[in-house]
């Protein structure tokens, strides 16, 4: 009942077309893996945002901001709240003199191909990690030398209480991994780029590049959730796994990669336990071989101690 009452609700200022009960998460995450959440709602704007966030906090509703589900696994039982999506209809990408403009909803490949056609360098380690700008922005997203913090000049966000702030790049106080808005409820709705003129030709060729190694050797080929684990300080975590003898390891349909021990996948269709199984599995292994703690990338939703 309390569900159905918070349903009403959010239909007062939020299209019923966009607003789903039940809904399956394996549908929004890329390791296809997941049971219902209760409410599951496509925001479609700043102010919808603002407005379901101050009614659920008032109302003591769980909640969980989700973008295109990239680095996440979501329990088999689901999500007992409501996932806000901040998806396509807040994807806007424009560009100003050297900055690139991004709402949280656009992808980094559709942020960095901005700047390519705009003769911006400095984004091209972001064309091919699959997650959103506002993700990005959050977990401090980076490969192949590059970071956001390298290039981040400003994150607008909202709170829970309906404010909007806009921090700069030091306020977001980015590490490895890391950024203030993960100890805050902050919710980001823009970011801005500050790059610098470069000719096409050199970013599509770190881009070419950067694709190219992707291929060869991530398992592009099955659902996962990108790297597993973060790279522990003077260590690299796929190394730690394979020569923990762990390589191929499997629970049910979930797997150790062949390919990149640092991936864990979904190859014939796993249940999130199993996924959970072995990343737990390869976490006490790795504990127990070499002294090492490897901490998730990837965030786990639906289980009373998530993460």
């Amino acid at each position: 009942m309390r569900m159905e009452a918070c349903v009403s609700e959010l239909r007062k200022f939020i299209p019923k077309e966009n607003i789903f009960t039940d809904e399956p998460m394996a549908n929004h995450t890329s390791f296809r893996i997941g049971g219902p959440a209760d409410v599951f709602v496509k925001v479609q704007d700043e102010e919808q945002l603002t407005k379901a966030l101050k009614y659920l906090k008032e109302n003591d509703i769980p909640y969980f901001i989700l973008g295109n589900g990239s680095n996440l696994l979501v329990s088999d039982a689901g999500y007992r709240g409501v996932i806000l999506q901040i998806g396509p209809a807040m994807s806007r990408v424009w560009t100003e003199g050297t900055l690139v403009h991004a709402q949280a909803g656009a992808s980094m490949h559709k942020a960095a191909k901005a700047a390519y056609e705009n003769g911006l360098g400095g984004l091209e380690f972001a064309s091919g990690i699959p997650g959103t700008v506002g993700g990005g922005a959050v977990m401090n997203a980076g490969a192949y030398g590059g970071e956001f913090r390298d290039v981040v000049e400003t994150v607008s966000v909202v709170t829970a209480d309906g404010e909007k702030l806009t921090l700069d790049n030091e306020a977001l106080q980015f590490a490895y991994r890391h950024s203030v808005l993960l100890q805050h409820p902050y919710y980001v709705t823009e970011v801005t780029f500050r790059l610098y003129p470069e000719e096409q030709a050199i970013i599509r060729g770190k881009m070419e590049d950067f694709a190219a190694r992707r291929r060869e050797k991530q398992p592009l080929e099955y659902p996962s959730a990108g790297s597993t684990f973060k790279r522990p300080e003077g260590f690299f975590a796929g190394k730690l796994i394979m020569d923990a003898g762990l390589r191929g390891y499997t629970v049910g349909g979930a797997k150790v990669s062949d390919k990149h021990c640092g991936f864990v996948i979904n190859e014939k269709n796993a249940t999130a336990e199993d996924v959970r199984s072995v990343i737990r599995h390869v976490q006490k292994s790795v504990k127990e071989r070499f002294g090492v703690d490897l901490e998730t990338e990837v965030l786990f939703l639906g289980w009373e101690n998530d993460r």
